[in-house]
């Protein structure tokens, strides 16, 4: 008995060497040398990258970084991507398990009296009482894995647990990168706020000297009218920017996993401190950095394993049963004597017609595997437009905002001049109201300007796939 089962233990190692089914090779991708979109696309590319640095390394304002804590602990997607990897852990040990024996250990009494009074008498001094039992380790159903379905089947479970820990990198980088522009849009609405509060604060000065000169006589109530205009269309911006305030703080408490409350700011739009520099590093590093491509590879991975499962079905499947154990029909000798037994049942069997559905299947899981693979490209395109598409906003931005710099400092100026020549006399009310709106809504492009280029560093952290290290 021990030499048949070193001789099956043999075959079984031997055969068992082999997996059917393509083994996986990374597809063949052709990044570009640099990003289109960067500064000087002659120069040199700069193998490091803002993506390299952690989170708080480029967020520096302290109450974000307390929000970006808050909301790592918190965030509800955040909990729910753990959770998907930890069933994806566990499925990968209840897909492995296949491969290994299962052994269980059984045990059974039986204690029988028989009648004295029955059909058949007992003979003279016999025991009316009979105990027996069994006591026995049983080999379950088990698939000697020949061809290798079930190694595929766990390759393709490990892909799936790896692809799950990638997506919760790129919730992670997700994540901060929404808590940081809902921050950001957050403190440019307080500016647009303090912008509405100090025109409005000047608007009703100069409607109050206004009046003033109109009861002098000097000013007509044309003007008065006018002046009485613009304090109005500047106080109903005021309750307009504080409910778009408090939803802000809404949106920015959800992503914290807590109920809506007031939010604390810490620095100013204007005093946000930015990276001197923002090297978005080489094109070839961004499909080992973001999150989502090694995802989509992942799944290509799995994609791929599946396909061996498939091919797997066309050969015979061994299987073996088997069981070890005592028994007797006399308690007392259970483990004495000749009470040994046990049963060794190897089964094969093999498809002979499964109308095409074997066939079939394998075709099922090379189109996804197709289906996988065009994924995987795609990300990686994808991942090379945000890129560029962010450099080239973050680079136009910076450039908007220096030049409306000089616009807000220009019509400033000339606000001060208009009502300068009006109060003069030499001027109508008409160009001193028109210098005052156009100052007014420079301001707020402005300010809005300035957050979306804090916008923009974000946008380009996120898609050079930074934020998900620790």
């Amino acid at each position: 008995m021990k030499k048949q089962l070193i001789t099956v233990a043999v075959i079984v190692s031997l055969l068992s060497g082999c997996a059917v089914g393509p083994k996986y090779r990374r597809p063949m991708v052709q990044p570009p040398t640099v990003y289109r979109g960067t500064a000087d696309p002659a120069a040199t590319p700069d193998p490091t990258s803002l993506a390299d640095l952690k989170w708080f390394e480029v967020f520096k304002d302290e109450r974000l970084q307390e929000l970006v804590r808050t909301a790592l602990a918190q965030n509800y997607d955040l909990r729910e991507a753990v959770a998907r990897v930890n069933a994806a852990r566990a499925n990968l040990g209840i897909t492995r398990s296949d491969q290994f024996p299962t052994v269980t250990a059984s045990a059974d009494l039986t204690t029988l009296r028989n009648s004295s009074r029955g059909a058949s008498p007992l003979p003279e001094g016999s025991s009316r009482d009979h105990t027996f039992g069994t006591v026995a380790l049983n080999l379950l159903s088990f698939e000697v894995d020949l061809w290798g379905r079930l190694r595929r089947a766990t390759e393709a479970a490990r892909a799936d647990l790896l692809a799950t820990e990638e997506n919760r990198k790129a919730v992670i980088t997700t994540l901060v990168g929404d808590v940081a522009t809902t921050y950001f849009v957050l403190l440019e609405l307080d500016t647009e706020l303090e912008i509405d509060q100090r025109t409005l604060a000047t608007r009703q000065e100069s409607l109050r000297l206004i009046n003033v000169r109109q009861q002098g006589g000097v000013a007509t109530l044309l003007d008065v009218r006018q002046a009485e205009q613009l304090v109005y269309s500047a106080s109903q911006t005021i309750p307009d920017t504080e409910r778009q305030i408090e939803q802000t703080e809404n949106r920015v408490s959800l992503l914290l996993g807590k109920n809506p409350g007031a939010v604390t700011r810490g620095h100013s739009l204007t005093e946000q401190e930015q990276p001197p520099a923002v090297p978005p590093g080489l094109p070839s590093s961004l499909l080992e950095r973001r999150p989502d491509i090694r995802a989509a590879e992942q799944n290509l991975i799995a994609a791929n394993a599946i396909i061996g499962v498939a091919r797997a079905a066309y050969f015979p499947r061994l299987s073996l049963t088997g069981l070890l154990g005592f028994e007797s029909n006399q308690l007392a000798s259970l483990f004495t004597g000749a009470t040994r037994t046990w049963q060794f049942v190897p089964q094969v069997t093999q498809p002979i017609f499964t109308a095409g559905r074997i066939k079939s299947n394998v075709r099922l899981a090379r189109a996804q595997q197709q289906v996988a693979l065009v994924q995987y490209e795609r990300a990686i395109q994808t991942a090379f437009r945000e890129v560029s598409d962010a450099l080239v906003q973050y680079r136009k931005v910076k450039e908007i905002r220096a030049q409306q710099e000089l616009l807000v400092t220009t019509l400033r100026d000339r606000s001060r001049l208009a009502y300068l020549r009006y109060r003069g006399g030499v001027d109508t009310l008409l160009n001193a109201l028109d210098a005052d709106r156009d100052l007014f809504s420079a301001e707020l492009s402005l300010a809005q300007t300035r957050r979306n280029e804090l916008l923009a560093l974000v946008q380009l952290y996120k898609a050079l796939g930074g934020g998900w290290q620790q």
